[in-house]
């Protein structure tokens, strides 16, 4: 009997080691594969829980512990080089195990210039093949453009595409097969790089989730430089203490006109705040009320980009966005006069992309020869503006958009805007099949602020998920509704503290009248206010 059970233990041992060599065996093989205009550079199994990946992207934040709960993955470096001045690095992650048969690619932020190990971790643990790149360059700086126009045109798009041509190919010679659908998702720049892919490379992606898009960069970057000017001198900078001031003033002035005081403006647009209900009286300048040099400023941020003869170039910032730790105060007037992140974009942006000398000085720049001259140089490669998406759709692809109605960064209007256009050129009936939109309120920059921020969790159900949403829509033919998003309290993700509808562009969000504003059911989406 003993003997039995040793022999049936050998077997099982010897099947178990020939499972884990199967993987292992084909990802090292992967190391000789041929790639065009790609070189493989490693081709290796890692362990569960071995992982010793880097810091949190941008933030820095230690996430050691996170790498010890990864599963066992076939780990792929690549580097492509569609021309003589690229060096596009990129990586997928295939499960040893478990794979569900999709690949998911990942979008970057800012200037990108980093591989986020994070996400591709993250959409590892729920069994998808997942890919990530730096876009073409290392650094979160803008100083690899000066001289480089083709590295500009692998940060504008050349660089998704090339990572997800690649991880295809890895994907077909890992499995055997090609992957059954393909995902990509992010937010900010990475939403600009959604909306790449869905104007130039169609073919590249199933279902496309573009978050907060910089899709408009010319004309964003462009503000932020407008914006920044008056931001530059002592005489009109608004310091922290003033856009806590500005923020609680919009809040008193606005935050009940949706039948609600929670603070939260479910629709800014309804919101007609006058700055110089703020002017300081008889000369007295305190952190109670604002100059007229501020005042200025600030009505200049809400109004948006204008030229010398007053025609609106791209839409300014809805009242609302203005505090909390991510709010105005870190992304548009920053802690000092020109220090503040999009002081940094413009000035990187306008130097090393459009001048290119890199000692160009902000307080020489004017709207229209800056505008012009950043369209001219790279708007063909960085702008993601053009609604004619028939090949997109023609083949199938869904396309979800969002916007936080609080974003501090990259206008909401902007998106609304590139909704509407899409609209206007493909009629109704042709866009309401294959895109919608979600406006989120109280939401920040991607994440972040008062309101209901958690909804784009690919671990989720598409009842509380647009990215669930978008693969049931893709695989399914169900078309997305209304979402439940949530609100979470630090690391905690299993009890929302809120919970509201997200409702699909025009429908908005209204209070019943009665019930606890942070409970879902307290809300109804309806046809938005003209």
């Amino acid at each position: 009997m003993k003997v039995r059970w040793f022999v049936v233990f050998l077997a099982v041992l010897f099947y178990s080691s020939m499972a884990m060599a199967l993987p292992q065996d084909a990802c090292e093989r992967l190391i000789n594969l041929k790639i065009p205009n790609a070189r493989v550079t490693l081709a290796t199994i890692v362990a569960a829980g071995t992982f010793d990946g880097p810091p949190a992207p941008f933030t820095g934040k230690d996430i050691s512990g996170f790498y010890k709960i990864l599963p066992a993955f076939c780990r792929v470096a690549v580097t492509a080089t569609p021309t003589v001045d690229s060096q596009i690095e990129l990586e997928v992650w295939l499960p040893a195990a478990g794979w569900n048969g999709k690949l998911q690619g990942l979008g970057n932020g800012g200037f990108a210039g980093q591989i986020d190990y994070f996400s591709l971790g993250y959409a590892l643990l729920r069994g998808y093949v997942a890919t990530a790149t730096d876009a073409g360059h290392p650094g979160v700086d803008a100083a690899w453009a000066l001289g480089h126009p083709e590295k500009v045109v692998d940060f504008g798009h050349r660089g998704i595409h090339e990572m997800t041509r690649v991880a295809k190919a890895v994907t077909q010679a890992f499995y055997a097969k090609p992957p059954q659908h393909s995902f990509f998702t992010g937010c900010s720049d990475g939403g600009r790089e959604a909306l790449m892919e869905a104007q130039r490379y169609p073919e590249d992606y199933d279902g496309i989730l573009a978050g907060a898009p910089s899709n408009y960069w010319t004309g964003l970057l462009t503000l932020a430089a407008a914006d920044t000017q008056p931001l530059m001198d002592a005489a009109s900078f608004i310091p922290q203490e003033r856009i806590k001031l500005i923020a609680d003033a919009v809040n008193a002035a606005c935050d009940a006109q949706d039948g609600v005081t929670d603070g939260i403006l479910n629709d800014p647009r309804q919101c007609h705040f006058d700055p110089a209900t703020l002017a300081c009286k008889d000369g007295v300048n305190t952190d109670e009320c604002l100059t007229q040099p501020q005042i200025a400023a600030l009505k200049k941020i809400y109004d948006g980009l204008r030229d010398s003869h007053g025609v609106r170039l791209f839409p300014g910032h809805l009242p609302g966005a203005e505090g909390g730790v991510s709010g105005w105060g870190f992304w548009i007037t920053g802690p000092a006069p020109g220090k503040s992140v999009m002081a940094f974009l413009a000035r990187a942006y306008f130097s090393d992309m459009v001048y290119e000398k890199a000692d160009w000085d902000l307080k020489t720049f004017s709207v229209d020869a800056g505008f012009k001259a950043a369209q001219q140089k790279t708007g063909d490669a960085l702008d993601a503006t053009n609604p004619d998406l028939k090949a997109f759709r023609s083949r199938g692809g869904k396309l979800i958009l969002y916007h936080g109605w609080n974003d501090p960064a990259i206008p909401a209007l902007n998106t609304v805007n590139y909704y509407s256009n899409v609209i206007a050129t493909m009629g109704q009936g042709q866009a309401d099949s294959f895109v919608r939109l979600y406006m989120a309120p109280g939401v920040q920059h991607c994440v972040g602020g008062p309101g209901a921020d958690s909804f784009v969790d690919i671990g989720q159900d598409p009842q509380h998920s647009l990215y669930a949403s978008l693969e049931q829509w893709v695989e399914k033919g169900t078309a997305p509704g209304t979402v439940i998003a949530s609100k979470f309290k630090g690391i905690d993700r299993k009890n929302a503290v809120m919970t509201k509808p997200l409702c699909a562009y025009p429908l908005a969000l209204k209070y019943k009248g009665s019930g606890n504003p942070n409970d879902a059911a307290s809300f109804t989406c309806v046809a938005e206010k003209k």
